[in-house]
């Protein structure tokens, strides 16, 4: 199964995706270490689609080895969306998109301006950035949306690892 989180910066999705992966014994895919490290070397673009499509191919890689696969991303646009669903139909997967959101935009700014990055030489984006980010409607609906604001990310990981654990097939 493929879960793909999506959702504006500093809302919450490494927390939870990290938790559901521990919770599942998933393959954790966070974009934002591979585009920090595609980005290192300054010979990629900041806006460049590439650390998608080489978290896509890895994804691809550990479903066909019959893998969970967490994607953690931003996930902005209709075209990343529609690349992760033909990552599980190529393969033969379930997808789940999941998009978190933070009701309260001043919850969601106290974590975005006080959150420490645990990728070393990683900047986070500011506020201001945030806001300002690009983040299309979704043309098919995401299978779930989670408030942030609302529940703990223990009470949202725990509830969004039950539902992925009876969404698969038993054995």
């Amino acid at each position: 199964m493929l879960i793909v989180f999506s959702g504006l910066p500093g809302i919450g999705k490494t927390t939870i995706a990290t938790r559901v992966c521990r919770h599942l014994h998933a393959v954790h895919l966070r974009i934002d270490t591979i585009e920090h490290a595609l980005h290192s070397d300054h010979r990629h673009k900041e806006d460049s689609p590439l650390g998608y499509v080489v978290a896509q191919a890895i994804a691809a890689d550990n479903l066909r080895l019959g893998h969970i696969v967490v994607a953690d991303c931003v996930n902005p646009v209709e075209a990343s969306r529609k690349a992760w669903r033909s990552v599980a139909a190529e393969t033969g997967t379930m997808a789940l998109d999941v998009v978190l959101i933070c009701s309260d935009l001043d919850e969601h700014r106290r974590r975005a301006e006080t959150r420490q990055s645990d990728v070393i030489g990683l900047v986070k984006p500011s506020w201001d950035r945030i806001v300002t980010h690009r983040y299309d409607p979704w043309d098919v609906p995401p299978d779930l949306t989670l408030d942030t604001a609302i529940s703990h990310p223990d009470a949202l990981a725990r509830q969004l690892a039950t539902h992925i654990q009876s969404l698969r097939p038993t054995p």
